[in-house]
């Protein structure tokens, strides 16, 4: 008996600890690549739990959790998907959090730097032949550009100019690539080193399109509820939200 329970016990000490043995999964808008990583990291450093980080569009993730994704958190561009996720009872009760408010900018390459100082009038000059936003029709700031776009008053004189893009990250590289002249991004996407490098950009006021609320929320069909959870607590202590900030978020309180 003695013997078997000296055993038990070298058998559990050879055990990875139930943090060490988990891993999440999450679903990220794109507007968050250069800002996840970074706490991404800094999670596992004092939780030892590792996260894989799926970047793409929130309207795309909304409807592969729909239809079974095995993802553990999903961090949306926009309030309205997870928000139906909730409704629907495919997230987990009570985990809804706003994270962020996103931003957007007009972006371009330095060499076509005059084109962005304009503003967002300056797109109806001749001089710009296509412009690059994300799709509005799942992307929260494809969205918010064409908001910004009526605003100005020239939503109908630059539509035909209009790139479509996957999503942001997709629209800034069709700016990077020549296939846009300029293009409506995120701010966070802007910041990003190799993005802020080669680019210029102009801020767009956030009173001409409607609020970018960046909500995170669990997954119901998560096996990982506790450290998803814990996931969600960390987002909220005020090293990230500081982190937030400085990779191109509006601090909530100071959205509108």
């Amino acid at each position: 008996m003695a013997k078997l329970a000296l055993l038990l016990a070298v058998l559990g000490l050879l055990q990875p600890s139930a943090s060490a043995a988990q891993s999440l999964t999450i679903a990220a808008a794109s507007d968050l690549q250069g800002a996840l990583p970074e706490i991404v990291k800094r999670f596992q450093q004092e939780s030892g739990v590792s996260a894989r980080v799926t970047f793409g569009s929130s309207g795309n993730f909304f409807a592969q959790i729909q239809n079974g994704a095995p993802f553990d958190l999903y961090l949306s561009a926009d309030i309205d998907y997870p928000r139906g996720l909730e409704q629907t009872g495919l997230a987990t009760p009570g985990s809804l959090y706003q994270y962020a408010t996103g931003q957007i900018v007009l972006w371009a390459l330095k060499g076509n730097q005059p084109l962005v100082q304009q503003g967002l009038r300056g797109l109806a000059s001749p001089a710009v032949k296509k412009i690059a936003i994300a799709n509005p029709e799942h992307a929260p700031y494809g969205r918010a550009a064409v908001a910004a776009l009526k605003a100005a008053g020239i939503y109908e004189q630059v539509q035909g100019k209009l790139v479509l893009g996957e999503n942001i990250s997709q629209a800034a590289q069709f700016v990077q690539s020549g296939n846009a002249d300029v293009g409506i991004i995120a701010r966070s996407i802007a910041l990003i080193p190799t993005v802020a490098t080669v680019g210029a950009s102009f801020d767009i006021p956030i009173s001409s399109y409607p609020p970018i609320d960046q909500v995170a929320v669990i997954v119901r069909a998560s096996r990982n509820q506790d450290v998803a959870r814990r996931f969600l607590d960390f987002l909220k202590a005020p090293a990230i939200v500081e982190l937030m900030r400085q990779f191109g978020f509006a601090p909530l309180a100071a959205a509108r």
